[in-house]
């Protein structure tokens, strides 16, 4: 998969509100109402990584969800995260 650049990197941020790019990966968090609906959307996101075999860099505290997603093999961000990413945001925002 081709690494992109940073201008085709910040383009495609337009359309993914709430999300970030820095250190080679494309960044974002989510607050819930508690834990287990913070873990309850870990766990479907989960689903969905295994099925694109694309796994997150994530981590939670209580309520709170950070993501960070890059492609390891290109050592930067690639198609396959962004793909990832829209499907974490239909999941945690259905209505998107």
């Amino acid at each position: 998969m081709k690494k992109l650049s940073e201008d085709e990197i910040q383009d495609k941020l337009k359309d993914l509100e709430g999300w970030t790019y820095a250190k080679k990966a494309i960044h974002t968090s989510f607050q819930f109402e508690n834990f287990k609906e913070a873990f309850t959307v870990m766990t479907r996101i989960a689903f969905e990584a295994e099925a694109q075999q694309h796994h997150p860099n994530w981590g939670n505290v209580y309520n709170q969800l950070e993501i960070s997603l890059s492609t390891h093999d290109a050592d930067g961000v690639t198609e396959k995260d962004f793909k990832l990413a829209r499907s974490i945001e239909e999941i945690v925002d259905p209505s998107n």
